[in-house]
């Protein structure tokens, strides 16, 4: 079996699995000193991959997630995750499901690719058989995939397998799908077919910027997580007294995560809606009532929100999120009943 029709029977059992879109990507001899460059479709700084993320770090970007600061070495070269990764299979799940939130007064607001179920479980039963399938393919391949769960910078390599390109929002986009691509990998030590990188197809476009509430996109590709809504609503654990005032006003009423610069996307509008079912909202995360939400205790909570990535901040960051999106609400606030009457 050749090197091209190995990589090609990959990408078709990972069509089948499931996936809308896989590519691949090569580690070559010009990443082995001393990490990955940028490629150069990308307009990110031309320097090395483990020099981007110290420096992102030095300005205390990552905020209070300090898991980014562990081992960086190991998140910026794929070779120290498995030693002997030639090849990363970049995979990817469209979740887009054309409906509208529900943001009446009363309501918060949920970032899309929450309002099903947890993608993670999604992309831990599909990987795990993408690699049942290679292991069939190439009986003396070594694998080892994740989403979202371990030390790969996916966004780079997605880029790099053809996927899309990193936008000025930092997420991925793509030309047929948009915004909306949740991201996984597969690393391996076979020599497959490399795909042609994504060019970086933003131009002059700075939607994304100027949509963003808090002004947490710094500069084009660059996000400074201790500003961005998704990480006040979903990583931060701490009380709600220690979210600046300026920046609690400017939460509105989103409770977990943010959309608002993948909404503005001009990529979005040739985006297909999925006929994935675990992406469809329910009636809770589409249309999710403040004053029902606030009176939940820990057990509905978890109840109401398992298998989903809702869980994710626990029921004491989850309602501090809630109280803060009642806060700004000026229906809500302008009658203390009105969250009980809701």
């Amino acid at each position: 079996m050749t090197v091209l029709s190995l990589a090609e029977s990959i990408k078709q059992a990972a069509i089948a699995q499931g996936f809308d879109v896989v590519g691949i990507s090569r580690l070559t001899i010009q990443d082995c000193e001393p990490f990955p460059q940028q490629p150069d479709t990308t307009p990110l700084p031309a320097k090395s991959l483990l020099k981007h993320l110290h420096d992102w770090m030095a300005f205390g970007y990552h905020g209070t997630m300090q898991w980014m600061g562990k081992e960086p070495e190991r998140r910026a070269d794929p070779r120290k995750v498995l030693p002997d990764c030639q090849s990363i299979i970049s995979v990817g799940i469209n979740y887009w499901t054309d409906k509208d939130p529900d943001e009446g007064p009363g309501n918060g607001r949920i970032a899309r690719y929450a309002w099903g179920k947890d993608y993670h479980r999604l992309f831990k039963k599909r990987l795990k058989n993408l690699e049942l399938s290679i292991a069939k393919l190439a009986p003396d391949a070594t694998t080892r995939s994740y989403a979202d769960t371990g030390p790969v910078m996916e966004k780079v390599w997605a880029q790099r397998a053809g996927l899309g390109w990193i936008g000025k929002h930092s997420n991925l986009v793509s030309s047929d799908f948009g915004s909306w691509l949740l991201l996984g990998e597969v690393l391996t030590n076979l020599e497959l077919a490399p795909d042609e990188p994504g060019t970086d197809l933003c131009g002059t476009c700075t939607l994304c910027l100027q949509a963003c509430p808090t002004n947490a996109i710094t500069e084009p590709y660059i996000v400074d997580a201790t500003k961005c809504i998704s990480y006040l609503t979903i990583e931060y654990r701490e009380d709600l007294e220690t979210i600046p005032p300026a920046l609690r006003t400017k939460m509105g009423n989103r409770i977990f995560g943010c959309d608002d610069c993948l909404d503005v996307c001009p990529y979005n509008v040739n985006a297909l809606p999925t006929t994935d079912t675990a992406f469809f909202p329910s009636p809770i995360t589409q249309s999710p009532n403040l004053g029902l939400l606030s009176h939940m205790n820990e057990d509905t909570f978890a109840h109401t929100f398992e298998g989903t990535p809702i869980r994710r901040p626990k029921h004491a960051g989850f309602q501090r999120n809630v109280q803060v999106a009642m806060a700004n609400d000026i229906t809500l606030s302008k009658s203390p009943n009105a969250a009980q009457q809701s």
